[in-house]
């Protein structure tokens, strides 16, 4: 029999292939879980628990809590696949939770998620699935991948408004290979439709807004209860140095905030720097607030060969952001970022991604941390 690529570009048929899933509750990775038993294959679904409190406030819309994990078991039940939760608590806090406290500290804007998936979900989920003799896992991230010749690239789905390929940056070159994203080509109202015809429970269920740990958005709280001397006081200042206010912690504040400063001027201030040596905050007009070089560190290039990244480039600094054209100088495991046109409110603590342009869409390169 000649060898047959499935739908995941693997060279087995889908009765002889083992997936495991990553199913966090919600209809994107459990409409995933369908699409894959449908299509054949041998589905192992797992979910995380990763944080305790996660569902304490009703109302609050997260992911990887109780009824989320529940509602996992449900889906897994209703398409009839093995279903295992692995209990990651103090491997999240250790990883993602005490380096979101850090780097607030530290005077920067984090994404929690970007270090959720670095470590436990690709990480550690990795193994497992390794564990498993899993012949790939499968997310349900809005991403594109492609993969030729046993090598798997990712790029922006085709949902701009869903794409999550921001969020994926610091995935490593054999991660990716061994990652899978059914997701890529479709919208979400294909994926509800889809869930609807496999009579999900999920298949209306309100996407995750908040950060899994931080209820209604309130990081501020959260960072207290672990924290309780966080909450310092300070000097605000306006760049030519002059003592404008006083704060009640730099944990409140983030690069290009305006409200909530309670400052008055003539003309609108912004939250232009935050100085954790000296716990102050730095205030201006907007127009300090544009930059057109990064520093960054912690690079995490996805191939080998670079020359992708001396072509026409293009970079994210912001997971809402649009793509600026910009050239990187490649320094010893550190990167300037050249951007061609001046952008707002670059925040120490976030992700600077990097795309090239191709036929089949926006590819991603890798990325690194904005230290600067």
């Amino acid at each position: 029999m000649s060898k047959i690529i499935n739908s995941l570009g693997l060279y087995k048929e889908p009765k002889d292939t083992t997936v495991v899933v990553a199913m966090s509750g919600g209809v994107d990775s459990s409409t995933v879980a369908g699409i894959m038993k449908n299509e054949g294959y041998n589905v192992i679904g797992i979910t995380l628990k990763l944080y305790d409190d996660a569902k304490k406030n009703i109302k609050s819309r997260q992911c990887c809590a109780g009824q989320d994990i529940m509602d996992a078991k449900r889906v897994a039940h209703k398409l009839n696949i093995k279903h295992k939760i692995l209990y990651y608590q103090d491997k999240f806090k250790s990883a993602v939770v005490n380096n979101f406290i850090d780097s607030y500290l530290n005077g920067e804007t984090p994404i929690p998620c970007v270090q959720c998936n670095q470590t436990v979900k690709f990480k550690d989920l990795f193994e497992e699935a390794k564990t498993l003799n899993a012949d790939a896992l499968i997310t349900g991230h809005y991403v594109k991948s492609i993969t030729e010749n046993n090598i798997t690239n990712m790029y922006q789905a085709d949902d701009i408004n869903k794409d999550q390929s921001y969020f994926l940056f610091s995935t490593t070159r054999k991660q990716l290979n061994f990652l899978r994203f059914p997701l890529g080509r479709l919208n979400k109202n294909q994926t509800r439709e889809i869930a609807h015809k496999l009579e999900l429970n999920v298949a209306d269920k309100p996407d995750s807004q908040d950060i899994c740990f931080v209820p209604n958005g309130d990081y501020a709280s959260v960072i207290e209860k672990f924290r309780p001397n966080s909450h310092k006081k300070g000097n605000i200042k306006k760049i030519d140095g002059s003592v404008v206010g006083v704060h009640d912690g730099i944990i409140n504040f983030t690069i290009g905030q305006r409200k909530g400063i309670k400052v008055a001027d003539k003309e609108p201030l912004y939250v232009i720097e935050i100085n954790p040596t000296k716990n102050e905050i730095i205030v201006g007009p907007k127009k300090n607030l544009m930059k057109k070089k990064i520093k960054l560190k912690d690079l995490n290039l996805l191939n080998q060969d670079q020359s992708e990244l001396e072509k026409e480039l293009f970079v994210k600094v912001r997971s809402t952001g649009k793509l600026i054209k910009a050239k990187v100088e490649l320094l010893n495991g550190s990167a300037n970022v050249h951007l061609e046109e001046e952008e707002y409110g670059i925040s120490p603590g976030q992700a600077c991604v990097f795309y090239s342009k191709k036929k089949e869409g926006f590819k991603v390169l890798g990325g690194g941390w904005i230290k600067k």
